[in-house]
């Protein structure tokens, strides 16, 4: 028996798990689901619709990292399918009088269709170059929405006023605590199923390209259909996230999904940790409260103190939240030692 085959009969079987898709804890995830249940019982509604938004850019975020961390795609287009979304459930909603709940499936079907579409022709494009094609994307989404050829549907420049639902089966909770608690729903459903898409032979198919998009070739790995059906999955998740922000915001305007959104979701990927998927809700609490924060600060200079911040947070912890998971991780590992 040669060296090699030596080598290959003693190493020992590793778990076909991509240590980046990895969750919480089991007992960590369920403090967390308490918690996430809790609180808006003793906050007000303010706070409640604050915790509606962390959760429905938190899957935006989750979404994006599928794409990057996943596939290892750069996009700074998210922000064009948020407003599909975030149209879609609106029209649908106000012109077809449909049930909001129905529409978020229809928008994120429609936004699956539309991020498929669009990744075959990325598909010959990669790195930075991919990354300017979806920001030409994102740039145009909001000027298409303003043509007058949609205004009917769209309501051009001036947006479009959605009905904020009540509480079914006349459950007393106020409007703002049934949508906070239908998202939640609605989050942790997603939540779970892209963590088994990464474990998944599809989700290894993703990490295998990202790796080396070559070596995934080589390996019987169908290169363009797995990175189209990443964009399609990234897309579709955040056209839900788009639906139900519309309902939560009960406005859409051209103007509210321009390239700032696309940017703010990529920093909160980045914040979260590139690949780790339970930093998506950390990325999230960054893009919505550290702009208060640092208006609070300095009203005036609120820009510079927030890219003051978010220098910090990068420089000492490069890898996001999932860095300092694994870090208090450890330290809990050595105090139970």
């Amino acid at each position: 028996m040669s060296a090699v085959e030596d080598v290959v009969t003693e190493a020992p079987a590793v778990e076909a798990v991509p240590k980046r898709a990895m969750t919480l804890g089991f007992g960590t995830s369920l403090v967390m689901l308490a918690l996430l249940l809790l609180v808006p019982l003793f906050v007000k509604n303010f706070i409640i619709f604050q915790l509606t938004m962390l959760l429905i850019y938190g899957l935006a975020v989750l979404a994006l990292n599928i794409l990057t961390g996943g596939s290892g795609q750069f996009s700074l287009g998210q922000s064009a399918f948020y407003a599909v979304g975030a149209y879609t459930s609106a029209i649908l909603m106000e012109h077809a009088d449909m049930n909001y709940a129905l529409t978020l499936p229809i928008a994120g079907i429609i936004c699956f269709a539309f991020g498929f579409l669009f990744g075959q022709p990325a598909l010959r494009l990669s790195g930075v170059y991919l990354a300017l094609a979806t920001f030409a994307l994102a740039t145009a989404m909001p000027q298409l929405l303003k043509l007058g050829f949609f205004e009917h549907w769209t309501g051009g420049v001036q947006g479009l006023v959605v009905t904020k639902p009540d509480a079914p089966f006349g459950l007393p909770m106020s409007q703002d605590m049934w949508l906070y608690y239908f998202t939640l729903a609605i989050t942790v459903g997603i939540y779970v199923a892209s963590v088994n898409l990464l474990r998944s032979r599809s989700g290894r198919a993703f990490m295998a390209i990202r790796d080396n998009e070559i070596a995934a070739s080589a390996m019987g790995v169908d290169v363009a259909l797995y990175k189209t059906l990443a964009f399609g999955v990234s897309a579709g998740i955040t056209g839900v996230a788009g639906g139900l922000g519309a309902i939560a915001v009960q406005f859409v305007a051209p103007d509210g999904y321009t390239i700032t959104l696309a940017i703010s979701l990529f920093l909160g990927m980045v914040v979260g940790g590139v690949g780790w998927l339970p930093g998506s809700i950390v990325g999230s609490a960054f893009i919505i409260f550290v702009p208060n924060i640092a208006e609070g600060i300095s009203k005036g200079l609120s820009g510079a103190v927030f890219g003051v911040l978010l220098f910090l947070v990068i420089f000492l912890v490069p890898h996001g939240a999932r860095q300092v998971a694994m870090v208090a991780q450890q330290l809990i590992g050595k105090l139970k030692k």
